[in-house]
């Protein structure tokens, strides 16, 4: 049982609200696939798809094990694993997930099982690769992927994707925009091959957001259902979906010359008071933030970082503050703080959000 009073709190109604704002851009028909990878972006994968099971079309993981996950907790939605390993191809079938497919190694291998399973139009995706140069075939293997492919009645492609590589940056416009034409011509090329229409989706949240015009038949939201967009505007009309917080667990009083931490970090420099809170480096705080790098909120006040950050705890000057043992402690709660301890630490959104360790525990609250 986890009994860690530090605890994450997934906001539904915010969640909601992203989710609502992003398809109010999109056209009545257009498809809206949640991706709950790692975790739901640091959340709970698990708990943010059950809570979206009913108001969306499509989920993606990156891992087939994530997916499983998924199904285990009677999420019957369809899954789409992004990045499916030749290993878990029995899981992929046994759970019923979707692979992407994006090279003839992982192909051939699905093939290959699927027609000894004698399986009957298994839904498989294409994953093409325009200019990101992660995954995907590139578009002059269409012709042989096609062949390989036949007319077989073992799979089915559900789908064809793509990936942006940089959707959020307007500085790169014209790489999207020969991105997008790529990919159309890929589009084409595949429909000359093929009696039906599968789905086409390329656009991730920034995709949304800069290339609306482009949304083909689903668009993938990710970073966008848990509270950011491109750019402070954007964010802004979001909601914040991860607060973080903790207690004091104990205050100290620390005189003029007095250290406080690991390496005698804080040296005071007059009479401080510091607050002791259970949270460290192994719970994704970064060292980085330490040496009144970085702040907690304490009664609607920021109370900064004294010394080293600690692998279970780091200490914040209260001086100022009038609180008492056992008081709540906010790490983040909106993404003004989300966005000032990735600078801080130099990263994004995603690294923060993402870092939170297992041994937190998380609720979904609405």
């Amino acid at each position: 049982m986890n009994n860690h009073v530090t605890v994450l709190e997934i906001e539904g109604n915010a969640i909601t609200h992203n989710l609502n704002y992003f398809r109010q851009k999109l056209h009545p028909e257009t498809k809206i696939l949640a991706v709950v990878k790692a975790f739901g972006y640091g959340s709970d994968g698990v708990k943010v798809a059950s809570f979206l099971k009913d108001k969306v079309d499509y989920f993606a993981v990156a891992y087939s094990h994530e997916g499983v996950a998924l199904r285990q907790a009677d999420i019957k939605t369809p899954i789409l694993v992004l990045h499916p390993q030749s290993q878990n191809i029995d899981l992929i079938v046994q759970y019923q997930l979707e692979p992407s497919l994006y090279n003839f190694n992982i192909l051939n291998a699905f093939l290959s099982f699927t027609e000894k399973q004698l399986l009957t139009e298994y839904p498989i995706h294409l994953k093409f690769n325009t200019g990101l140069n992660r995954l995907g075939f590139c578009n002059n293997d269409v012709p042989k992927l096609m062949s390989s492919l036949g007319e077989s009645k073992y799979h089915k492609i559900v789908s064809i994707l793509s990936h942006l590589a940089a959707s959020e940056d307007t500085s790169e416009r014209d790489f999207t925009l020969t991105q997008l034409n790529n990919f159309n011509s890929i589009i084409k090329e595949v429909d000359t091959y093929l009696d039906y229409k599968p789905i086409i989706h390329a656009l991730n949240t920034s995709g949304v957001i800069n290339y609306p015009e482009a949304q083909f038949d689903m668009v993938r939201i990710g970073i966008g259902l848990y509270g950011f967009g491109n750019n402070k505007e954007e964010t802004s009309k979001l909601k914040n979906s991860h607060v973080l917080k903790s207690v004091i667990s104990q205050i100290h009083t620390i005189k003029k010359g007095e250290t406080v931490g690991y390496n005698r970090a804080f040296k005071a420099k007059r009479l401080t008071k510091t607050a002791t809170i259970p949270i460290g480096h192994a719970d994704g705080i970064s060292r980085k933030l330490g040496n009144n790098k970085g702040y907690v909120t304490i009664r609607d006040k920021k109370a900064w970082i004294v010394g080293n950050v600690c692998m279970d705890m780091i200490m914040v000057d209260i001086s100022s503050i009038n609180c008492d043992e056992g008081d709540e402690v906010f790490i983040f709660k909106n993404q003004e703080d989300i966005l000032f301890m990735a600078s801080i630490t130099n990263t994004i959104s995603y690294e923060i959000l993402t870092m939170i360790s297992q041994r937190i525990k998380r609720f979904l609250r609405f």
